[in-house]
C-alpha cells in the first residue's frame, strides 16, 4: 500500500545513496535504482532494507530487498540477491537514507489545511461538537460522531460507526469500523526515535502510520505513535484503558486487554487475547505469545511463551512468583 502521508522522493541511483552516507563500496551496479526504504520483511527487489540484529536473523536470510544496510558480522546472512552495504551503525546510516526518501517526516509540525467541520461536507452528517478541525482528503463513515475539539489531520481514514472523543488529535492513522477513541488520545505522532549526541540529537524519520481494527477501545488520554519503517498495529477486539503509552511499530494482537498506565516501548509484537494489568512495562523488540497474561507492575524485558501467566520485575512465572514472595 502505498502510504498517502508522506511523499517519497525517490527513486534514487544506488551511488547517490551511498554518497549521501559517506560510504566507497566497491557494488557493481552503481546505476541502479532503488525506489524505497522498507523493513526486511516488506522490502522488495527494487528496495533497500536494513539488518542491524541477529534478532531478526530469519528475516534477513529471505528478505526480498536489493541491497541491506548491515554491519560485516552479519552480512553473511543475507540472500545471494541482496547485496550488502556495510557501514559502522546501521541504525543511523538507514535514518539518513529515510530522510533521503522522505524528508517531511522528520518534524510533527501541523496540519495547516484542515478547515472547521462546518465548512466541509462532514457538517451535514457526522455528529459533533464545536470547534472540529478537519483536514484534506479525509474519510469518515457513517454514523459516526467527534467530540469537541478535536482535530483530524489529512488524509486519515475513519470506518464506520465510530466515537471519536473531545480534544483527541489524530494523524497519520486508518481506523476501522466500531472503533471508540476516548477524550484527549493523541494517535499517529511521531515515536521516540532518535540518536544521543553531544551537540544535536539525530531524530529519525517515522515513516509508519497507525492501524485501528475493528470494535477497539481506546481509553482516555492514551497516546499511539505510528511506525518508523512499518505500521503501529491494533488488533480487532482490543480495549485499551486509560493512558496507555504504545510506541512506534509495535503489533497488539486481537482481543487483548491493556489495563491503565501501561507502558510499551517499541517493536515489540503481542499475540491474541493477551491481558496486562495496570502499570506494568514492555521492553522493546520483544515477542508475548497467544493467551499470556502478566500482572500489574510487572517489567516484561524477555519473550513470554503462549498460555503464560507472570508477574514481578523481572517478570517470571506466576506460581514462582508467589513461591518467591510468601
Amino acid at each position: 500500500m502505498t502510504n498517502p502521508f508522506f511523499e517519497n522522493k525517490g527513486p534514487f541511483k544506488i551511488n547517490e545513496i551511498l554518497s549521501n552516507i559517506n560510504i566507497d563500496s566497491n557494488l557493481k551496479n552503481f546505476d541502479t535504482s532503488i525506489s524505497d526504504v522498507k523493513d526486511l520483511f516488506n522490502a522488495t527487489k527494487s528496495d533497500i532494507t536494513f539488518f542491524h540484529s541477529k534478532k531478526y536473523e530469519s528475516l534477513a536470510s529471505t528478505t526480498k530487498a536489493s541491497y541491506c544496510v548491515t554491519t560485516n558480522q552479519l552480512s553473511s546472512v543475507l540472500p545471494k540477491n541482496c547485496e550488502p552495504i556495510k557501514v559502522n551503525n546501521v541504525l543511523v546510516s538507514t535514518a539518513m537514507i529515510t530522510r533521503m526518501f522522505y524528508p517531511n517526516a522528520i518534524t510533527d509540525d501541523f496540519d495547516p489545511k484542515t478547515l472547521n467541520i462546518e465548512k466541509t461536507s462532514f457538517n451535514n452528517f457526522v455528529n459533533h461538537g464545536q470547534n472540529i478541525l478537519v483536514g484534506k482528503n479525509v474519510k469518515i463513515g457513517s454514523n459516526c460522531s467527534i467530540g469537541h475539539n478535536t482535530i483530524i489531520e489529512s488524509n486519515v481514514v475513519v470506518g464506520d460507526n465510530c466515537s471519536i472523543g473531545s480534544n483527541v488529535i489524530i494523524r497519520n492513522t486508518l481506523i476501522k469500523n466500531n472503533v471508540s477513541i476516548l477524550d484527549g488520545c493523541v494517535i499517529g505522532k511521531k515515536g521516540f526515535g532518535f540518536f544521543p549526541s553531544r551537540d544535536v540529537n539525530i531524530r529519525y524519520p517515522h515513516i509508519g502510520i497507525v492501524i485501528i481494527e475493528d470494535n477497539c477501545e481506546i481509553g482516555c488520554g492514551s497516546t499511539i505513535d505510528r511506525g518508523s519503517l512499518s505500521n503501529t498495529i491494533i488488533g480487532k477486539n482490543t480495549f485499551i484503558d486509560n493512558q496507555v503509552h504504545i510506541a512506534h511499530n509495535n503489533k497488539i494482537g486481537e482481543n487483548c486487554i491493556i489495563a491503565g498506565q501501561v507502558g510499551f516501548a517499541g517493536s515489540s509484537t503481542l499475540g491474541n487475547n493477551v491481558m496486562i494489568g495496570g502499570q506494568a512495562g514492555i521492553s522493546g523488540h520483544l515477542k508475548v505469545g497467544n493467551n499470556v497474561q502478566i500482572g500489574g507492575g510487572s517489567g516484561v524485558v524477555k519473550n513470554i511463551s503462549d498460555n503464560s501467566k507472570v508477574m514481578g520485575y523481572p517478570a517470571k512465572d506466576l506460581k514462582k512468583f508467589i513461591k518467591d514472595n510468601k
